[in-house]
């Protein structure tokens, strides 16, 4: 059975860190723009939302009238084991849509150690993990971040990588 999150949120740690709403998001009417891109960042929000690199991308991205840039990031033990029982999907945080439902993915590959946490994420995102298991009607999964220079341990996850800096 499909839930939204407010019916367990009370029941796990730092609720806060899943609903979004904080100074400077970027709301955007997602009917009035052509490609919507989740920025997901494969680790807890209170270390992803200070990335420098993530913010950067939301803005340039957002700065088009038509690409609306969200954010995701990875649920902690409690939340994810909450997600799996209810059958809830992992969101983005402006609109809590279904990470399935964007055109486009972008993975930020900022340490290997949460190279589990994007397979996580895939996965609570409804998303088929390997690449080749993809159909159209997929997001587009890209890979970007220090650790795209060595994409192929992840090959089998992402449909492309940005090698270099991807602001440009």
């Amino acid at each position: 059975m499909l839930h939204s999150i407010e019916s367990f949120l009370p029941s796990v740690a730092k609720p806060a860190r899943y609903t979004g709403g904080e100074w400077n998001m970027v709301r955007k009417d997602p009917a009035a723009v052509s490609v919507r891109f989740a920025l997901a960042l494969p680790d807890v929000y209170e270390v992803g939302m200070s990335n420098l690199g993530l913010k950067i991308l939301y803005g340039v991205l957002n700065d088009r009238q038509d690409t609306y840039a969200e954010r995701a990031y990875c649920p902690w033990p409690d939340m994810e084991q909450a997600m799996r029982e209810t059958g809830t999907p992992l969101t983005s945080l402006e609109t809590q849509t279904p990470l399935r439902d964007f055109d486009a993915v972008g993975v930020s590959l900022q340490y290997e150690m949460t190279y589990s946490n994007i397979l996580t994420m895939l996965d609570l995102g409804g998303i088929p993990l390997e690449s080749g298991r993809r159909s159209d009607t997929d997001p587009l999964i890209v890979g970007g971040g220090p650790c795209a220079y060595n994409p192929e341990p992840l090959a089998d996850f992402f449909d492309c990588f940005v090698i270099g800096e991807g602001e440009e």
